[in-house]
């Protein structure tokens, strides 16, 4: 029997990105299309309040996030609201990563922590508070539209012999590629209007209009003509995002240096899973002990790239991870191997 089948779309939740400068009317833009995605809707502020300026416009509940503004705040805050609200506003997702408190601090501190001060390897100390929070927004039962703000950038331009400069946005403020996460990422600029950066429902292409209720009700209606996945079977219950387990199996990728997204990518073939929260636990204990391999066998794939320097570091002091496993003599003889390559004169 083969292993492909017809490829088929599912009924799915909204995954919604907008961004834009400051006054480009994200909050409001996103409430729109919350109303016409119908149904309870939640919207955690955490621009002090601002969110509620707009209580005239619909009914919507507000619960608010204050500095410090980490992760695991907001992914608390999305499994409360997953409970009971079948819309979620995340009003903005830029304080999760630039915010006081957010993960470019946590980073910091991670950094001056280090006895080597490094901040390259500081990063596996806080890039799975970072993904545990992408997760629960990938997997949150409900609709979910986040605002986040752009960098800023101006434009002089000349019109009737008057100068104006004009507030432009750019790339939104968050980590380099969070965008490809979503389903549609529309840029607002400071007229409201809207176009489309990443759109795989294909009903922005072309189009650069003021959200409305209407577009809501237009992704709704396209969410929900998708084939209805039939129920599972039962099966072992999941980790789920943030749990210790899940945690622990993001630490210990960030430690070895893995690509996660390489290794999520294994899970899918492998397992057919394609988030690690999904993971059953003794996935979860299977995939923690084939990371190490991995992890050597991407050190073996970088060994002739490597300079002298790097390769005498891999000899005379292997990273802590690789001095447990039995395969450190084969690492380690590698690099001797390829040291001495490059140490022999050429004719």
């Amino acid at each position: 029997m083969s292993t492909f089948r017809r490829a088929e779309r599912k009924k799915a939740k909204l995954r919604a990105a907008i961004c834009g400068p400051a006054g480009a009317g994200k909050t409001y833009s996103a409430l729109l299309l919350a109303q016409g995605l119908g149904g309870k809707i939640a919207l955690i502020d955490t621009e002090r309040g601002s969110g509620e300026l707009y209580s005239a416009l619909c009914d919507y509940d507000v619960a608010q996030i204050t500095a410090p503004y980490k992760p695991q705040k907001y992914v608390t805050l999305i499994k409360e609201a997953a409970q009971e609200y079948d819309v979620l506003i995340i009003d903005s997702l830029t304080h999760a990563w630039a915010g006081e408190g957010g993960v470019l601090d946590m980073h910091t501190d991670a950094t001056a922590a280090q006895r080597t001060k490094n901040s390259y390897t500081a990063w596996r100390d806080v890039t799975p508070a970072h993904n545990a929070l992408v997760d629960a927004i990938l997997t949150a039962p409900c609709h979910v539209i986040c605002s986040m703000r752009s960098k800023m950038a101006y434009e002089q331009s000349d019109s009737g012999g008057k100068k104006t400069v004009q507030k432009l946005g750019m790339a939104p403020i968050q980590r380099e590629g969070m965008e490809y996460e979503f389903t549609l990422v529309l840029d607002v600029n400071q007229e409201h209007y809207a176009v489309s950066t990443k759109d795989r429902t294909q009903l922005w292409d072309g189009r650069g209009e003021r959200i409305t209720i209407a577009h809501g009700r237009e992704l709704r209606d396209w969410l929900e003509s998708g084939v209805v996945t039939e129920t599972p079977p039962p099966h072992a219950p999941t980790i789920g995002a943030g749990s210790s387990a899940h945690k622990a199996l993001e630490a210990r990728i960030g430690e070895l240096g893995l690509n996660r997204d390489g290794v999520k990518a294994w899970c899918t073939k492998n397992w057919g899973v394609d988030h690690l929260p999904d993971l059953t636990a003794p996935q979860q204990r299977d995939l923690l002990a084939r990371l190490p391999g991995f992890a050597v066998t991407k050190l073996m794939r970088k060994i002739p790239l490597m300079n002298a320097d790097e390769l005498n570091a891999i000899i005379n002091d292997p990273p802590a991870w690789l001095k447990l496993l039995p395969d450190i003599g084969a690492v380690v003889e590698a690099a001797d191997q390829q040291l001495t390559t490059e140490a022999e004169p050429t004719a």
